[in-house]
């Protein structure tokens, strides 16, 4: 190889063509998919298939890419070794569509060995099939048999090498990545987020659409709000279009990215509070990796044995929250998910305050991301680990685009305030009613936020910050003095998004 690295655009040429290559099965189906890895199989006591990685999250402190990051010989390297190991052993081929949208639809090409087809099994199940052979738009190579983990991404090139690591949240990402780049290329922004629909009946019977986003870190409860029913019956009803990553288009539309299935966290995951959840990753069909599964079958949802991260991909047939569509037609609704303990369960914000929001990203760290830091407090801009490119300049957009489309924006604390728990009814009434539009709201004196004055089915006053967050007006000043601090590390932030810190 040379000093300068051979072009990528010339390594994806390289590639052995799945349709001819006799080293390589292309798209093979599920079945097939399933019967390659049967020796790593446990099978569940619902007949579904789960596997234990070696590697239980993503390993994002040995990611990079070609936008933010300069590559050398070394990195360059990392991305022709993945490509002539595709070359030269047993290898599947899986071609899926990623996304509906007439101008955000790509189609994905996952190169992986033989052995570990139940990735591709995994990530088969969460994107559509595509019609017959043709050029994948995205490329990702994962070779889990390396001495090294490495993840080098190309975005320009739509490139990926996923060294070292057999977790199947890394093919899943290195798409969804490439997703979320490419709506900020076309003037909207890429979101890690999930969007609803919900349905309401006003006054004269008619019925009404809310578009609803969620933005959140994983594990503060993006999937439940979003997949939830918000207890409506017939002929109101909450739809949930997608689960983990959008597009926020510049027409006010919000892009899917994942057609066919969802990848869920298990842990915890109760009967009783998520019905239609539990439903579907209790289905033959679900895939789950690393969750507690004795030789017999039988399965405990409770249990932390291999991590917290436990995961399932479900097929979005069998949540019957779920629509048949991915798109939105328009948002209306934003909520940023934080679960800060300093934090009312909801607050209104100014465009400028949301850029705000976006740009802290205050949350807690989950096992999904850091499992050594899991439950410390943390920021990370729009609640996306995966942005490529200036984080100040995404900020902007943001704001930008919300403030244009005259969408609203919430904060909605999904963790404690104080030493009070807030609840998945007080989130869950909170959205219904901010949705029909019955929340009233008033300015906060101790937080200076808008936050509710009386809301349908909560008694709002007993989550006042004043009376359950200790030493409160000292607390919150320390928070406005680590926000001011943390963007004013993005050179490239406008001026007022900085003055709007609440």
């Amino acid at each position: 190889m040379s000093d300068t690295g051979q072009s990528v655009q010339s390594l994806k040429s390289t590639l052995p063509d799945p349709t001819e290559a006799d080293n390589v099965r292309y798209n093979p189906s599920l079945e097939q998919l399933r019967e390659f890895s049967r020796e790593l199989e446990t099978t569940a006591e619902f007949g579904s298939a789960s596997y234990v990685s070696r590697e239980r999250s993503r390993n994002a402190d040995k990611t990079k890419n070609a936008v933010d990051e300069e590559f050398d010989a070394d990195d360059f390297a990392h991305i022709e070794d993945a490509v002539t190991y595709a070359r030269e052993h047993e290898m599947l081929c899986v071609d899926r569509m990623m996304g509906r949208h007439a101008d955000h639809s790509y189609r994905c090409r996952l190169y992986i060995p033989t052995k570990y087809g139940r990735i591709a099994l995994a990530w088969a199940n969460l994107f559509e099939p595509v019609d017959g052979p043709g050029e994948p738009d995205f490329v990702t190579v994962q070779v889990p048999d390396w001495d090294e983990i490495a993840v080098r991404i190309r975005p320009e090139e739509g490139m990926t090498a996923v060294l070292g690591s057999d977790y199947t949240g890394e093919a899943k990402k290195s798409f969804l990545r490439l997703f979320m780049f490419h709506a900020k290329k076309k003037g909207g922004l890429g979101l890690h987020a999930g969007s609803k629909r919900v349905t309401l009946q006003d006054e004269d019977d008619e019925l009404r659409d809310v578009g609803q986003v969620f933005l959140g870190l994983s594990a503060t409860g993006k999937s439940t709000l979003t997949a939830h029913g918000l207890w409506l019956d017939d002929p109101e009803s909450a739809t949930m279009l997608q689960d983990d990553v959008c597009a926020l288009l510049p027409d006010g539309s919000v892009a899917g990215s994942e057609g066919h299935g969802l990848y869920v966290k298990t842990i915890g995951l109760d009967e009783e509070e998520q019905p239609a959840m539990y439903d579907a990753v209790t289905h033959e069909s679900a895939v789950l990796e690393n969750v507690d599964v004795e030789e017999d079958g039988t399965v405990d949802f409770d249990s932390d044995c291999h991590t917290s991260n436990g995961r399932a991909v479900i097929r979005r047939d069998q949540l019957e929250s779920s629509g048949d569509d991915i798109d939105l037609d328009r948002v209306d609704q934003l909520f940023f998910i934080t679960r800060n303990p300093t934090m009312p369960p909801v607050s209104k914000l100014t465009p400028e305050e949301a850029a705000v929001a976006f740009m802290l990203g205050e949350s807690i760290e989950t096992s999904a991301g850091d499992p050594s830091k899991a439950g410390e407090s943390i920021r990370v801009v729009g609640t996306n680990p995966f942005i490529v490119g200036s984080k100040g300049e995404e900020g902007n957009r943001f704001r930008e685009l919300i403030d244009d489309l005259g969408v609203e924006c919430y904060i909605l604390n999904t963790g404690h305030l104080g030493g009070k728990d807030i609840g998945v009814t007080e989130s869950v009434t909170l959205l219904r009613e901010i949705a029909r539009g019955t929340v009233e709201w008033t300015d906060d004196e101790a937080t200076g936020l808008t936050v509710p004055s009386s809301v349908p089915g909560i008694d709002i006053e007993e989550f006042a910050v004043a009376d359950n967050v200790s030493d409160y007006e000292s607390e919150l000043e320390r928070l406005r003095t680590e926000r001011r601090v943390h963007l004013s590390t993005f050179d490239d932030l406008d001026e007022d998004i900085r003055n709007a810190v609440y």
